[in-house]
């Protein structure tokens, strides 16, 4: 079966360049090394920076293989040191004519760089409501998505839109059903994330990968815990509430951790082979905000069967 090949004639864009992570000591190590690169892409960043209510930024879209203009706002602002709102690059650089964002254009490629998917692979993404499931759906042939939609109807079925109702701590898939399992910014929202980790390990195929990204404190060996649920049900908030956006509810949802490289542990110790973190930034290609991490996580070869009920 013919593997995704996006190097194709008259393509500009060359391999990102990614800084592979997996302890918070070698991570001090890379900022230590990264310092002056640091001031340089921030220097950078500002001179891009236009007006409040929208600018463009020329780059390249791995995604859409071309040049284009990326639009941005300050919607979702964030403050920098001396308080002045900068934008949130993340979250915008949106390219006119694929419609993902930095992070979303970012997570596609580094998932195919480094994992050289193959167009027939299975592959599960939790969300379903989003462009990136679109764009998956247009370019694999065996993609399967989800929402969460609680209670509303049974874990495993749809609701008359044609969304699949799964929660991460109790997937329906069987074992070994993916050769890939993608999930971005879903598990700082579970207040026990550990069996959804464990889900996700169990539906993996021998040898398949978890693709994930999470809210992440990179100078924190431990990770934050924002809220927590209580005996009775009740929802604590340690930290000040902080809500993230869901396509399913205008409210947004509870982010409940900010993770620390303590995750990666965690990682390895439920049972996944390898845990890493892979670190980018790249003027050309419109991946900016200082680095921006994806993280991967590696089923053993050798385990035909994870089985966690």
């Amino acid at each position: 079966m013919s593997k995704i090949n996006r190097s194709r004639p008259g393509q500009k864009a060359g391999t990102l360049a990614l800084d592979m992570i997996d302890s918070f000591d070698q991570y001090k190590k890379h900022e230590k090394a990264s310092s002056y690169e640091y001031i340089h892409r921030s220097q950078m960043e500002k001179q891009l920076e236009g007006p409040r209510n929208g600018f463009h930024t020329s780059g390249y879209c791995y995604v859409c293989n071309r040049k284009v203009n990326f639009y941005t706002n300050f919607t979702y602002a964030l403050a920098d040191a001396e308080g002045n709102q900068k934008p949130n690059w993340r979250e915008h650089l949106r390219c006119p004519s694929c419609g993902l964002n930095n992070r979303m254009r970012a997570a596609i490629q580094i998932f195919e760089q480094v994992c050289v998917p193959q167009i027939g692979d299975a592959i599960y993404i939790s969300e379903q409501k989003t462009p990136l499931f679109g764009w998956l759906v247009q370019n694999y042939q065996n993609v399967s998505g989800s929402e969460y939609l609680g209670g509303k109807i049974p874990y495993g079925h749809r609701d008359k839109d044609g969304i699949r109702n799964e929660t991460l701590t109790e997937l329906t898939f069987s074992d070994n059903s993916f050769n890939y399992i993608l999930s971005f910014d879903v598990f700082e929202h579970i207040p026990d994330y550990l069996p959804a980790f464990r889900e996700c390990l169990r539906c993996l195929k021998p040898g398949g990968v978890l693709v994930f990204s999470v809210p992440f404190q990179r100078n924190s060996d431990m990770t934050i815990v924002r809220a927590r649920v209580l005996p009775n049900g009740e929802v604590e908030n340690i930290l000040p509430p902080e809500y993230h956006g869901d396509p399913l509810n205008s409210e947004g949802v509870l982010c409940f951790y900010h993770f620390g490289w303590d995750l990666l542990y965690q990682l390895r110790t439920i049972g996944f082979t390898s845990a890493t973190s892979q670190l980018y930034w790249s003027r050309e290609l419109g991946y900016l905000g200082r680095e921006q991490i994806i993280f991967m996580a590696k089923k053993s070869k050798s385990d035909a069967l994870v089985s966690m009920r």
